[in-house]
């Protein structure tokens, strides 16, 4: 599971910060979350292809989070791409999104599919590998994160020790998930002799837009890694709960409640653009294991 950064300024684009975007990465699947102005280049840069874009999630209704999808929406029309879109987010943001596209954008080739979302926590997508489920935030909208969740792999097979026991192509399904083997004689071989421990599921958390919230920390309680907005410096704190945002320092605190794994930073003001090192500093007095993101980063969850 990899994330891709490629939008994480606040409301304003600055000449350092594009509005919010990412992109889970997934085995074959990318999942874009919210999709601020610049989506469109930010997978250009970053190299990620239109056809493998399977789900687009949007937290909230604010411009800086969805202004960009009618866009991406219309270009995928103009590409020969035939598969299959999902786009999660709320009902009002729908019937708006449908409306542009009844008037801007060519007739797609391709399925577009929504699905109205809440604010409860819940599981809203579910495949093979991987579950997606949202959880209120508290903002000056309703809004939701998102956490990522990927189901536990298959245990890999030792060759060289189904080739000792002779074991069946038949009977591999079942012992790659657990089973023990009988052989012929009736003897039962362990499970653990035939395979390896398989690489721990991963997690990731997107949190923002929030403000402090006990209910965020617990809803991401133990994630591998958290994305939590950190808009302002301590010196802001009551202009951020004003206008429903946290403060780096409160993200900080919320990963170390939340015993996460790692914690990357964004959602930046425009008014850090020439250093935010103050950001990081205030969240990694609270919470060591913090990175700030900025456009083009990528790393695994």
């Amino acid at each position: 599971m990899k994330i891709h950064i490629l939008g994480c300024g606040s409301a304003t684009p600055s000449l350092k910060h594009m509005p919010s975007c990412q992109v889970v990465e997934h085995n074959t699947h990318l999942y874009m979350i919210d999709c601020g102005e610049g989506a469109q280049l930010g997978m250009r840069k970053a190299g990620l292809k239109f056809s493998r874009l399977c789900c687009i999630f949007i937290s909230h209704l604010h411009g800086d989070h969805v202004l960009g999808l009618p866009g991406l929406l219309s270009t995928l029309a103009l590409h020969d791409f035939n598969g299959t879109v999902h786009v999660y987010m709320q009902q009002k943001g729908i019937d708006v999104i449908k409306a542009c596209l009844d008037t801007f954008s060519h007739e797609p080739q391709y399925t577009l599919v929504f699905h109205p979302i809440g604010i409860e926590q819940t599981v809203i997508y579910e495949d093979d590998a991987l579950t997606v489920e949202t959880f209120p935030m508290p903002h000056t909208t309703p809004a939701v994160g998102f956490i990522f969740r990927e189901k536990q792999k298959p245990r890999p097979l030792r060759g060289d020790m189904l080739e000792y026991y002779n074991v069946p192509i038949r009977e591999r399904a079942a012992i790659k998930e657990g089973a023990d083997f009988v052989d012929a004689d009736g003897k039962v071989i362990p499970n653990k002799w035939l395979t390896t421990d398989p690489a721990p599921a991963r997690s990731y958390a997107y949190a923002s837009d929030t403000m402090k919230s006990q209910a965020v920390t617990r809803a991401v309680s133990g994630v591998d890694t958290l994305f939590h907005e950190a808009t302002y410096a301590d010196d802001k704190a009551s202009v951020a709960r004003d206008r429903g945002h946290s403060t780096a320092r409160q993200a900080g605190q919320c990963a170390a409640a939340a015993n996460v794994g790692k914690l990357v930073i964004g959602h930046f003001s425009k008014q850090y653009a020439a250093d935010e090192s103050v950001l990081l500093n205030q969240a990694r007095e609270e919470f060591a294991n913090t990175t700030l993101a900025r456009e083009g980063l990528t790393f695994d969850a």
